[in-house]
């Protein structure tokens, strides 16, 4: 499993409203390592939803449940979705803040990369933020 984070603006498309449509496909994406990215995505892959601009917060927990695919907002074939799915609000949402002030996280996509709307996320880096969260969390043996 592959973990990943996504970007929102909040008043463009909230968690709260992907939470009223359960099931969204992640459209708009123009830039080619984010679309990269998005053809890495393996169904069952979980992902961080990240509120920009506004917020500047990690607020929850998604998943793929559909792999790559034509973007129907567009004709362009070089653009692709994939279809996400809510799976959680996060206990305690986790900010921009403190994820560059937290040991471990300094290398994070989110912090060298802030403008990508769609970025990898490294196992460790996923375990650090969900401890962040008060999420309980399975580690791997």
């Amino acid at each position: 499993m592959n973990y990943w984070l996504v970007k929102s603006e909040p008043f463009k498309y909230s968690w709260t409203q992907f939470v009223e449509d359960k099931i969204t496909h992640w459209d708009g994406v123009r830039n080619y390592l984010a679309r990269n990215h998005l053809k890495a995505m393996k169904k069952g892959d979980k992902l961080f939803f990240y509120h920009s601009n506004e917020g500047l917060e990690i607020v929850g927990i998604a998943k793929v449940v559909k792999e790559f695919y034509q973007d129907p907002t567009t004709v362009e074939p070089a653009w692709v979705v994939v279809d996400l799915s809510a799976v959680k609000k996060l206990k305690i949402s986790v900010s921009l803040k403190q994820i560059k002030e937290t040991v471990g996280l300094q290398e994070m996509s989110l912090i060298k990369s802030m403008r990508l709307s769609v970025q990898p996320v490294r196992e460790e880096e996923w375990y650090i933020i969900m401890e962040m969260a008060g999420e309980k969390i399975e580690k791997k043996l």
